[in-house]
């Protein structure tokens, strides 16, 4: 997993929580990177888990709604750092279709090893978009965290409901509607 997603996570909870909750959930993790991250480096998922996790247990936050929580913080990361990226779409709709063929593609050429999840488009819409995310990682509540602030960017609403294909998580279905 690239650093970035690390050192983000970090700095989210440092401006939620305090420096003094970083260094409790770094310290109680066993870290092989010893909790030392640079955003180009690549770490195991593993110590992910385990500062969510410890993250989770010390806030009484469940690990799903950290990682949504999460996601809109990373979101004004992407906002900020690629601001051209967002700006090639006009629409929320169009802009999460092309995640697979576009925005993912974009990534890699920034960080090419990056282990992406992949998403699956089934049925598009003007108004509506249907697919299915597909990792390893079970982080589909990042997605949905993503989702809800692509909508907010653009002035825009829409209800978002998702159905776990696979019940670890490793497989779900978005279904989208826009307002």
């Amino acid at each position: 997993m690239k650093g970035i997603i690390f050192t983000e996570f970090l700095d989210l909870v440092e401006t939620k929580f305090g420096l003094e909750m970083v260094d409790k959930i770094l310290t109680s993790s066993d870290l092989e990177s010893g909790g030392i991250y640079t955003s180009v480096g690549t770490y195991s998922f593993s110590e992910m888990l385990q500062l969510l996790q410890h993250l989770s247990t010390n806030t009484g936050i469940a690990k799903d709604d950290l990682l949504q929580a999460y996601a809109e913080h990373f979101f004004s990361v992407i906002e900020d750092s690629y601001p051209g990226l967002l700006a090639t779409y006009k629409d929320p709709i169009e802009m999460l279709a092309s995640i697979e063929n576009h925005i993912h593609i974009e990534v890699k050429k920034i960080y090419p090893e990056a282990e992406l999840p992949t998403f699956e488009i089934i049925k598009k819409t003007k108004n509506e978009l249907t697919m299915v995310y597909k990792s390893s990682r079970a982080m589909h509540h990042f997605g949905l965290g993503l989702m809800h602030k692509t909508f907010a960017y653009f002035n825009a609403k829409a209800s978002i409901a998702l159905e776990k294909l696979k019940d670890d998580g490793t497989e779900v279905m978005f279904i989208i509607k826009k307002n």
